[in-house]
């Protein structure tokens, strides 16, 4: 398949195709196994689904309802372009007798809209407002899999972890906040098998772009001008916001810049040097040369000297969370945090703030003890292999995939160096 993001290849037939994946699906959960015609952003989405516990026969959780689900729409920042997504989505999804939905970054249901009889149907398995759609609460579907992988994906029939789900397919795309880069939620389009073409994928994708694009354009002005945005979370590159316009930075300009926005007092070119260079035998002309480059990018006045400081406040995201953290707003730190700060840095003072951002929020997730959060961690890249969590989740959601996942780790903690684990047959 050339383009593993779409449910069909060419000229498939979608009947023999259903047939496929329901043997598929029946094989995974009776023995785990995937066979090989299942595409691999929906076998380890399957992985996914069973590790967090989901069973086959499950159903969507709702966890908004009434008042709580309207005021927290009305404050998210995706009801901006809700008049956007209508307008181009409404007329697709009332044709052709599909739904649109919007959900946020944890896979809730904000909005469920489209034909009537649809809706009606989707009602039977809680597709509706306020329900979590989340790989780690209902298992692979196009929403809940696209906030998990941040890519625009499609899902088709049994490719769905829950078999009330399979008589479905959809197409989601997620949306991100145009300033920081993160995951606001994600724009999906349901309905039957018709909608397992590439077009479905491609139409849902251009609307979340044009929302994207509508949230830039809605951004207060005076608030691009006056702060620096800096995302750093999950990216070795770190992707700046100033002047209203989006850089990329090279490695050691990230560095210097979370630096930076660490310590808005400043820092001697001595403190910046051992902060950055583990190599001793770095001049100072190293760092000048760096710096003086990372003025031109931006622009007059930003990077004063002695000390070297910036000289217009900074919002990062590994602020973000640091505060909420700070606050005990656990839930809204996990969602901030969209990976290790920095990851492929080896400045010895980013190492340091890594640690303490990853060592802060998985405490307070292990001491918060709520199941959904801890299993939104050990299925992300940097959780997966976190004992501590695994042991925390066990306690609160022993299922018996938690409990064979964290059996693993345990004997790869105990095993001597160079030992691998048996693989069953």
């Amino acid at each position: 398949m050339t383009e593993p993001w779409v449910a069909l290849e060419p000229g498939a037939d979608p009947v023999e195709r259903v047939r496929e994946l329901r043997r598929a699906h029946e094989t995974f959960t009776a023995i785990g196994t995937v066979a090989r015609r299942v595409r691999p952003v929906v076998a380890d989405s399957w992985r996914r689904s069973a590790l967090a516990g989901v069973g086959p026969d499950g159903t969507a959780p709702v966890e908004l309802a009434d008042g709580d689900l309207g005021s927290y729409r009305a404050e998210h920042p995706l009801a901006r372009v809700m008049p956007l997504v209508r307008e181009l989505m409404g007329p697709f999804a009332a044709d052709g007798e599909h739904l649109l939905a919007v959900c946020d970054a944890q896979g809730r249901l904000l909005w469920v809209e489209g034909h009537p009889a649809t809706r009606r149907r989707a009602d039977s398995m809680n597709f509706v407002p306020g329900a979590r759609w989340a790989e780690s609460a209902v298992g692979t579907n196009a929403p809940g899999t696209a906030v998990a992988v941040d890519r625009p994906v499609q899902v088709f029939a049994a490719e769905h972890f829950v078999r009330q789900v399979q008589p479905w397919t959809c197409a989601a795309a997620p949306v991100h906040d145009p300033r920081t880069g993160r995951v606001l939620g994600a724009l999906d389009i349901t309905g039957g098998d018709r909608l397992a073409h590439p077009h479905s994928l491609g139409f849902v994708q251009a609307v979340a772009r044009a929302a994207e694009s509508q949230l830039a354009l809605l951004a207060p002005v005076e608030d691009v001008a006056d702060t620096l945005r800096l995302t750093a979370l999950g990216r070795d590159e770190a992707r700046l916001l100033v002047g209203g316009r989006s850089v990329r930075l090279s490695r050691r300009h990230s560095e210097i810049l979370v630096l930076l926005a660490r310590h808005p007092e400043g820092l001697t070119g001595d403190e910046l040097l051992c902060a950055l260079y583990e190599d001793e035998s770095v001049t100072p002309v190293t760092l000048r040369a760096e710096l003086a480059r990372l003025r031109r990018i931006l622009g007059p006045g930003l990077l004063a000297s002695r000390p070297y400081r910036l000289t217009a406040a900074v919002e990062s995201d590994a602020g973000v969370v640091e505060r909420r953290l700070a606050s005990g707003a656990v839930a809204e730190a996990a969602a901030a945090y969209r990976g290790p700060l920095l990851p492929g840095s080896q400045a010895p003072a980013v190492a340091r703030l890594r640690r303490r951002l990853a060592d802060g929020l998985r405490s307070a997730l292990i001491a918060r003890r709520d199941p959904d959060l801890l299993a939104d961690w050990v299925h992300t890249p940097w959780g997966e292999d976190d004992i501590d969590v695994w042991r925390a989740l066990t306690v609160v959601r022993p299922t018996a995939a938690a409990r064979a996942r964290l059996e693993d780790l345990e004997a790869e903690l105990a095993a001597p160096a160079g030992w691998e684990r048996p693989r069953p047959h």
